[in-house]
């Protein structure tokens, strides 16, 4: 049930076809894991949170640092040094008190990884690295856990949701069969801010879709965005049944 301030606070959301009433209590029964409170963590999580999903996990083990002000929209220049998910959780709180934020200050990984994405519905992953992504991914697969990835670099972008209950869905390493070594991060190459505005606001938007059970999610798809030339891009992405993850065993 949803209380009378729930009620006046999501008024907007809750007018909408399809969504209303039975949508918000989905989401706020929702349980959502975010991975990396940086560039697209922090749109994700304040729109997710001012959306009312219930419960969120913000994990991440780095600081708020000078450089990261461009973009990383929930910080600002007094929390420089600060712990990047409990300063991300005090943002999302005080914009909606009525949600509950966890904090996890330490890299996510092995056992950690596993039990903190088994306990979730909905999983985001807002990294930039693709050991941790495939990492995610996989702790996703086996938990029958909804993933949805973002990634934003110089001016590109990409968004794709990954459901391993949808039998005709891949998964990321399908997407990214062979794990090379190269690696290309924004100290080195640069980024827009609103670029990673965009990429982290649409995967907010495809977590509430699938967490109150409307629209079309991207299962399936992944979107290329181009931010010079403002042209989106649409693939479809199939399952591999090769993938060493997701396959169908031999």
């Amino acid at each position: 049930m949803l209380t009378d301030d729930e009620l006046l606070r999501y008024s907007r959301q809750l007018l909408l076809p399809g969504f209303d009433v039975a949508g918000q209590a989905r989401l706020k029964s929702a349980r959502v894991l975010i991975i990396g409170a940086g560039g697209l963590g922090c749109p994700a999580a304040l729109y997710l949170g001012s959306a009312g999903v219930g419960h969120l996990t913000l994990a991440d083990d780095d600081q708020v640092e000078v450089p990261n002000l461009q973009r990383q929209i929930a910080f600002d220049d007094q929390q420089v040094g600060a712990g990047k998910a409990a300063a991300l959780a005090q943002r999302v709180l005080a914009i909606n008190p009525l949600i509950e934020a966890v904090v996890i200050s330490q890299r996510l990984a092995g056992d950690a990884l596993v039990a903190a994405v088994a306990g979730v519905d909905l999983v985001l992953d807002c990294t930039d690295n693709f050991a941790t992504r495939f990492a995610i991914n996989r702790a996703c697969v086996e938990a029958r856990v909804p993933l949805v990835s973002g990634a934003a670099i110089r001016a590109e972008g990409q968004l794709a949701v990954f459901d391993p209950r949808a039998p005709e869905s891949p998964c990321y390493q399908c997407l990214y069969p062979d794990q090379g070594d190269e690696e290309l991060t924004c100290s080195e190459a640069g980024v827009m801010g609103p670029l990673v505005g965009m990429i982290g606001a649409a995967q907010a938007m495809e977590a509430i879709k699938l967490l109150a059970g409307v629209g079309r999610p991207l299962t399936g798809r992944l979107l290329l965005l181009d931010a010079w030339r403002m042209e989106w891009r649409e693939m479809g992405l199939a399952r591999d049944p090769g993938c060493p993850v997701c396959g169908q065993p031999g």
